[in-house]
């Protein structure tokens, strides 16, 4: 029986590859709001995607399970590489809420600057009261334009937008790939079982 006040963390992503950034800050915003799991879903077949650019699903699945392996707080999940067709964050809250409970608080972790982006959303209004979001913002973030996109959703549209101050850790996905790609370390980038995932099956070797 799932306790019907859990609050569970939502970190969406194409994790090509998980790297420590997205370990870090998951792992800082599960502790200031207490929540009782973060799910990791790497994306499927995403309409906002070239998804021919984008590694394998499996290889992606792979990567983050072993990534939050030694957390016993983070979960992953094969929601969407799962489904056929293209996935959508609508799709996913509602079976979400149908594995957790309807009572389950949902908080779907996003970039600050993505709250600019989330009308464009699919069913975005049921969207909104399906979950929470938890704005990560860096250190130096210009709040200005945010605040006032953050006003109009909560004002206008009922969304729930909390915010969330997190480490400035300034790795990407596209730099490891880069960085492989040229035979270049990734050492302290990625979990060290995830850099010998990749060396092991030879992602992005291609990307040089």
């Amino acid at each position: 029986m799932v306790d019907r006040h859990m609050k569970i963390g939502i970190s969406g992503g194409t994790f090509d590859p998980i790297h420590n950034g997205h370990l870090i800050i998951a792992e800082t915003i599960r502790e200031e709001f207490e929540l009782d799991e973060v799910v990791f879903i790497p994306v499927g077949l995403t309409p906002h995607k070239n998804i021919s650019r984008v590694t394998d699903a499996q290889h992606r699945y792979n990567m983050t399970r072993i990534a939050i392996e030694s957390n016993p707080y983070f979960r992953v999940s094969r929601i969407e590489i799962d489904r056929k067709g293209f996935t959508y964050t609508v799709d996913t809250l509602i079976r979400l809420k149908q594995i957790y409970g309807e009572d389950t608080r949902m908080f779907f972790i996003i970039g600050a600057d993505v709250v600019h982006d989330l009308l464009t959303w699919r069913q975005y209004e049921k969207v909104f009261s399906l979950c929470e979001f938890i704005a990560a913002m860096r250190p130096g973030f210009n709040r200005s334009d945010f605040n006032s996109a953050v006003d109009n959703l909560r004002n206008n549209y009922g969304a729930v937008i909390h915010t969330a101050e997190v480490p400035l850790v300034d790795i990407s996905s596209t730099v490891i790939r880069n960085k492989v790609g040229n035979n270049k370390s990734i050492k302290y980038l990625v979990p060290e079982k995830v850099e010998q995932y990749i060396q092991e099956h030879r992602l992005y070797k291609d990307m040089g």
